[in-house]
Formats: C-alpha cells, structure tokens, sequence
C-alpha cells in the first residue's frame, strides 16, 4: 500500500515545480495518532509556535528552501480541539518570505484567541508595520536557521535592521538561531529595548546535556528577564526517536533556569527541518513528519513536572507576553 509520504513525492514529481496548488487544498492536514496526553491540560494554555500554509490561496515564494502541503486553519483547529488548547500564536514560515497575507488572513479567521510572528525586512514601512499590528500582529522574527545562516556579523545586522525598523514600537523579536550565533549576541540582546523569543530550545543538542556550549549564556538571558525559550519542537534538537527523551534533560535545566520565561508551542504542522536531505530541491514537495501530538504534548509534564511551573510554562507567561486577555 502507498502512504501518504510516497503519495506527496509521486505528485510532486508528476505536478512539477510549480503547479502543485489544486493537491494541496485536496490532501490538506491529516490530524494522525494522538496518544493520550499524561497531564491535566488546563484551561487558556497558549501554543506559542503554529504555522499557516495555505498556497491554493496565497502561493509561495519562489526564493523559498522548500515546498510543504497545505496546513488550514480548519487543520490547526482540529488539532488544537484534540489536544484542549484554543489560543495560538502563528508564526510566518519562510515559504512566504516577507508577504504575510497568508498570517493576516489565518489572524483574521482565527479572531482574538491568536496572535502572529510576522517576518519584515528593512524596506517595510512604519505604516506596514502598524498595519501588521492592528492585524493582530505583536512582533517579527529573524529566522537565520532554515538557510543555515550562521555567520555571526550577518545576524548582528539582522537584529540591529529589525529594532530600527520597529523604532520603539512595543513588538517581540523572535530569533531563531543556533547556541553558538545566541552567544554571540547575547550582549546585544540585552541591550536593545524589545522582549526577545528564542525558538525550539536554542536548538541545544539533546545529546550534548544542559552543559554545553551557550546553554549558560541562554539561561542568563532568561535569567535577565530580557529572554523567554520556546520549548517546541522536540524534534528539532533530539536524537533519541520517537518519544525524544534527551530533550528532558534540556527542556528542564531550562524551565528551572527561570520558570517565568520559558513558553510552549507545537510547532505544528512539523515542517521536516532539520530531516530535509542534502540534495532536496525547493520545489519538491515535503511531507509533514508524522507526529503523535498526544506524546509530544505529554514531554511538557518531564520538562516542568511541579505543577505550578508547568502552569506558567503553558498559560502564564504566554498570556502576558502575547498580550491574551482574561478568557
């Protein structure tokens, strides 16, 4: 029998590099396996880390590094009702570059339970800006990791671009980028004036443990009160498949480093990061990698197993960052 994997490569050969549009809307988002979650999920959790992607309505950009399936609003949804979760944050994908019609679109559908990561660069005007704020928009992210950018004076120029692009409106910067490029700015993050994210961990190895190199560094931001973490993704730093158990170690140091800055996410619909191969062109399509949501909701109880701080990491600290009012 063919799965769905093989399903998505054979059609993407057979549709080309570019018409690939009418597939997506039909096949969409399928939900899969969803264990059941081994904690009391409690009321307003936020998932700080979604993705959009709808091309049948807003087509990609041809610079982009790779070619996913659809992931609908009415995907997430669905998703989010398995798990009990309401309040989301979207975050622009690479895939649309700059153009966040798609996150304006996926904001507007979604209504006061969500919030959005838009991605700008230095031509965008304070007017779009404030027009991506007034879209529910609360802040903008330097993504240095999908192009494997990790030259230390290009991300300095990223950040230093984006606060003077945002000349003091009150937005997130969301970075996400390697332990080593975090340490490298950490100075620089401490000094400019808006509330920084670091997504999927820091990207700390889970086989390196909580002692290698920047894991100190990241903590001291948080420490600061000047940095949250992101725990999202579990994949993204793991070697051990599927339950991922060396992102235990990490996820913990890092929610006892400062239980007030440390926030979840999904990272739904599971782009395939860091599995993409070497010779992957652009325009193939990419299967979603096939998650048990139910067992990678349940890792939240091993990063933050006191109850209390598991509260914050879920509800608290989001709601306040993200600016969710009461429910």
């Amino acid at each position: 029998m063919v799965n769905r994997r093989q399903m998505l490569v054979a059609t993407g050969a057979a549709l080309g590099a570019t018409s690939l549009m009418g597939f997506q809307k039909v096949m969409g988002k399928e939900l899969g396996h969803v264990s059941p979650i081994g904690f009391k999920v409690p009321a307003n959790v936020v998932d700080s880390h979604c993705h959009i992607f709808n091309p049948d309505r807003f087509p990609y950009s041809p610079k982009r590094r790779y070619t996913p399936p659809a992931a609908t609003v009415e995907d997430l949804r669905r998703f989010h009702a398995a798990i009990h979760v309401r309040r989301v944050v979207c975050v622009q994908p690479s895939v649309y570059g700059t153009d966040n019609a798609c996150l304006v679109d996926a904001l507007k559908q979604l209504g006061p339970d969500a919030r959005g990561i838009a991605v700008i660069d230095k031509s965008f005007s304070g007017q779009q800006i404030d027009d991506l704020a007034g879209a529910g928009v609360v802040g903008v992210r330097i993504n240095l990791e999908v192009g494997k950018d990790r030259n230390f004076n290009s991300a300095i120029t990223r950040l230093e671009e984006t606060v003077q692009s945002l000349d003091g409106r009150r937005f997130i910067i969301q970075i996400y980028a390697a332990l080593p490029i975090i340490d490298e700015l950490a100075r620089r993050i401490q000094v400019q004036p808006h509330p920084v994210v670091i997504d999927h961990f820091g990207l700390a190895k889970g086989a390196d443990g909580p002692e290698q190199f920047g894991m100190s560094s990241m903590t001291g931001l948080m420490q600061s009160r000047k940095v949250f973490v992101k725990l999202s993704g579990p994949y993204q730093i793991s070697m051990l498949k599927p339950g991922y158990a060396d992102t235990v170690a990490i996820g913990r140091t890092l929610v006892e480093g400062d239980p007030g800055q440390v926030i979840w996410g999904s990272d739904w619909p599971h782009t395939g990061g860091s599995e993409r191969p070497a010779n992957a062109k652009p325009t193939d399509i990419e299967a979603f990698r096939d998650e048990d949501e139910g067992r990678n909701f349940t890792l939240v109880k091993h990063w933050a197993p006191d109850a209390g701080n598991r509260h914050k990491l879920l509800v608290d600290n989001a709601t306040k960052l993200f600016g969710f009012g009461p429910a």
